[in-house]
């Protein structure tokens, strides 16, 4: 009859998470050891002062008593005191650290950590107590040098393709606490790629913008204008790299307005309203009306669609990188409609007129439309040139929108009522059974894409 191999040691292990605790047991049970396990700290103080382990493997974030106060105990008692100590924990904080080196552990583990690691330093603990299973005389604690990877310190990549919203408010600008989330700037956005930088209209937002680019190698500029109401094209005075000797800016419009772009942009600086004047633009200013749709512009492609508004309005889509973003900040979509969304399909008498909208944002990655108006607005507001929140909910769903930022926010409307308000959106669309990711727009958002 064989000899059974005697045990190496008795082994307790104080560890709370189950699945931790069986894989340590399991492994070091392989490598010979007797084991038993507790899952709290009141449980490890008993068990020790019950069955005298040699080694104690313990968790310093335990329920009910804190690793580091079953130590503290463990060395006040007698029969526990000279009781060997390995720490394994996620904690890896030098308070704790330092006070378990004080009160004479053997070593340190830090979770997450293989179970060969674990066999390797309880196999250290009893070489070094030379197979004693009295109460050892402890050496000063070991720390173990564990070789660490490089620390990890991630950086924003600034050349990658990215859009930033720079004003999101419609017909005025608006201070005061009550908007500070939101943000009260009128409608601006920029897409940049590396050095290039596109811009969609002129409200007060591209003061901001004008601000940032100053401290950017971006200096060759494309603005596209909607179209020229205030809330469009109020920041142009005020957009610094106008003023600035090696900025090339070309403004793009639609034929069609009551002037050309260059002279409603001129008359913004007549000397009745502003101290500078348009001569006293240092950059190089170029107008340009949109004729090829789309247009090709350096890595860029960008088309344009009419929308329902007073004047000559359009929508943008900038197509870079594979990647499409609709602009479309003034759009009366079923103008005149207030009744239940779910009763417009696209063959709908109603709908057919608005085809071309709905087939220009079916392949946008975002969409970037206003719903300015709540349903119980709309009926005094029809004929201003804006959606309620219903209408623009069937365009959505008709375009097969995935992904829509609700821009163009009413001046009357405050934080706490846009909150309310996106909800709203949020259920309409759920009405509609129409999923999609629908957020508010606010001043300064900026998404980075990969």
């Amino acid at each position: 009859m064989s000899t059974p191999t005697p045990a190496k040691g008795r082994i307790l292990i104080a560890e709370d998470v189950r699945v931790i605790a069986f894989k340590m047991a399991q492994a070091l049970q392989g490598a010979g050891y007797i084991v038993e396990t507790a899952v709290d700290g009141e449980e490890c103080l008993n068990k020790a002062r019950q069955t005298l382990p040699d080694l104690v493997v313990l968790d310093i974030m335990m329920p009910k008593m804190h690793g580091i106060e079953v130590l503290k105990t463990m060395r006040d008692e007698h029969r526990t005191a000279r009781t060997g100590v390995i720490v394994c924990t996620a904690k890896d904080y030098k308070t704790e650290h330092d006070e378990a080196a004080r009160l004479g552990v053997f070593d340190f583990l830090t979770k997450p950590f293989e179970p060969a690691l674990l066999v390797e330093k309880v196999d250290a603990f009893f070489a070094r107590r030379g197979g004693f299973k009295g109460a050892p005389e402890f050496p000063t604690p070991i720390i173990a040098d564990e070789v660490q990877p490089a620390t990890f310190t991630p950086v924003l990549d600034l050349t990658r393709l990215r859009y930033t919203l720079w004003g999101t408010r419609g017909s005025t600008p608006v201070p005061g606490a009550r908007f500070l989330r939101h943000g009260g700037n009128t409608s601006c956005m920029s897409v940049g790629l590396g050095d290039e930088q596109f811009i969609f209209d002129a409200g007060t937002g591209i003061r901001e913008l004008g601000f940032d680019l100053l401290n950017t190698t971006r200096r060759k500029l494309h603005l596209f204008i909607t179209h020229t109401h205030w809330d469009h094209i109020q920041g142009f005075p005020f957009f610094a790299p106008a003023y600035v000797p090696g900025f090339e800016i070309t403004i793009y419009g639609a034929e069609g307005f009551g002037k050309d772009l260059k002279s409603v942009l001129r008359g913004q600086l007549d000397r009745e309203y502003f101290p500078v004047q348009m001569e006293d633009m240092q950059s190089y200013l170029q107008f340009r009306h949109l004729a090829e749709n789309p247009m090709p512009i350096g890595s860029a492609l960008v088309s344009w669609e009419f929308s329902q508004h007073p004047g000559a309005t359009v929508g943008y889509k900038i197509e870079i990188e594979d990647k499409k973003i609709a602009w479309v900040p003034d759009n009366e979509f079923l103008q005149g409609y207030t009744g239940p969304p779910e009763d417009l399909t696209r063959d709908h008498p109603l709908v057919v007129p608005y085809g071309r909208m709905i087939d220009f944002l079916s392949d946008a990655d975002v969409v970037i439309h206003e719903a300015q108006y709540t349903c119980e607005e709309y009926p005094k507001k029809v004929r201003w040139g804006h959606s309620s929140v219903s209408n623009a909910c069937v365009l959505m769903k008709l375009a097969g929108v995935r992904k829509w930022i609700v821009t163009h926010h009413d001046p009357m409307h405050d934080d706490a009522f846009l909150d309310a308000k996106l909800q709203v959106t949020r259920q309409i669309l759920e009405r509609l059974g129409h999923e999609m990711q629908v957020t508010h727009a606010y001043d300064g958002e900026t998404e980075y894409f990969r």
